[in-house]
């Protein structure tokens, strides 16, 4: 096997360009993170080291040898997938098909970001995803797509993420418009998001332009779920998070005009965040969970009378609320009821996630004319009518 590993880098390095001390950074960093799997210490100091001329692969916990049969296997698949450049050949039924020199590979349909478009001669940066045998030899199969192309270039640009002090935690992306990643540092003195930001942002915007101008939202990770989901968030400013661990469930309030940029456009910052994370959001406007808590009371739900009385919410005023209720419940339902807002209309707020009049209120002219179909004039009575509701 480590025969098997020097000759595929000195390929790789002939072949394609790629410094092989660069690759060979990769593959020992892949292995450092799957030792700690097997020595199950998350606190364990573990290294790894490949001899740049046996290829001989040498792993340490706490000064103690580790060994293990799977190092092998996975330095060669590490080397393997690793990020290549080629110009585009020719075109197959959507699919590229990349020249790389003394071999092709293919970048298929499904795995091209979206709004990317490339003509014969232009140059492609893509990760290799995999490599198959076929009766014609074997075929490289490119993404730019998958996550792994986002960390692989962040392990590229971050030499304290290609050193093991700062990990990625977690991805989630939608490609070619936005990514979210949480990062984390083993050294209290290194800050993981100023080291993938880079001086003035210099690290982060050299991604951003290989990914076309994609949205990338660098984020802390923590252990904390709470601080963790605040900045998930981001750039929105949460107000109070209340944690549901059986069900892996957040409830998130927020200022309401900070629900907007807690949603984001077509709901995809809430979204992403969610993915994030690993847990169901639910993000609302301070409003908004106020008279929720009121529709609670009147329902006669015990569990939510303390929530909805509070010193704001007087008994005297139980029949106003009621009228409310049975008002707005028609209105976050049916969108046609706000003078302005038309089927078409209507159709366009709830897949941005703006369902409810509360949430139409939070916004401004601004959000609202960034939604494909809604001119400043059309977005100027709709505000007008539901802050008069």
């Amino acid at each position: 096997m480590n025969e098997e590993l020097l000759t595929i880098l000195d390929q790789m390095e002939r072949e394609k360009g790629i410094d092989k001390e660069l690759l060979f950074k990769a593959i020992e960093s892949a292995l450092a993170s799957a030792a700690k799997k097997i020595v199950q210490n998350k606190e364990a100091e573990v290294t790894a080291v490949i001899d740049r001329s046996t290829g001989q692969i040498t792993i340490m916990s706490e000064g103690k040898p580790v060994k293990s049969a799977e190092f092998g296997r996975i330095a060669a698949q590490t080397a393997k997938r690793t990020i290549v450049n080629g110009s585009v050949h020719r075109f197959e039924k959507g699919d590229i098909v990349l020249d790389l020199g003394k071999t092709e590979a293919i970048l298929p349909r499904s795995h091209q970001c979206q709004g990317e478009r490339y003509k014969q001669g232009d140059r492609i940066r893509a990760y290799i995803l995999e490599v198959n045998k076929t009766s014609h030899g074997p075929q490289v199969v490119l993404t730019r797509s998958d996550v792994a192309f986002v960390k692989k270039l962040f392990e590229i640009e971050v030499p304290e993420i290609m050193d093991g002090i700062v990990e990625i935690r977690s991805i989630a992306r939608e490609p070619g418009e936005r990514t979210k990643l949480a990062v984390w540092s083993k050294d209290e003195k290194v800050d993981a998001v100023g080291a993938c930001v880079g001086m003035r942002g210099s690290r982060v915007k050299d991604i951003v332009n290989e990914l076309k101008g994609e949205r990338v939202d660098i984020v802390r990770w923590s252990d904390d779920i709470k601080e963790y989901v605040k900045a998930a968030l981001s750039p929105a400013e949460p107000l109070e998070v209340t944690i549901d661990k059986a069900n892996k469930r957040i409830a998130v309030t927020v200022a309401d005009d900070q629900l907007s940029i807690g949603i984001g456009k077509h709901g995809q910052n809430v979204r992403l965040a969610s993915r994030l994370i690993g847990w169901e959001i639910d993000i609302r406007g301070k409003e908004e969970k106020a008279k929720k808590a009121a529709e609670a009371l009147l329902a006669g739900k015990p569990e939510d009378k303390k929530e909805a009385i509070g010193p704001e919410a007087p008994a005297s005023k139980t029949k106003k609320a009621k009228t409310v209720k049975a008002k707005d419940q028609k209105k976050a339902f049916d969108l046609t009821a706000i003078k302005g807002i038309g089927q078409k209309i209507s159709k366009i707020l709830i897949a941005a996630g703006y369902d409810t009049s509360e949430k139409l209120k939070a916004l401004t002219i601004e959000d609202l004319t960034k939604l494909e179909g809604v001119g400043e004039k059309t977005a100027e009575k709709i505000l007008k009518a539901a802050k008069d509701i």
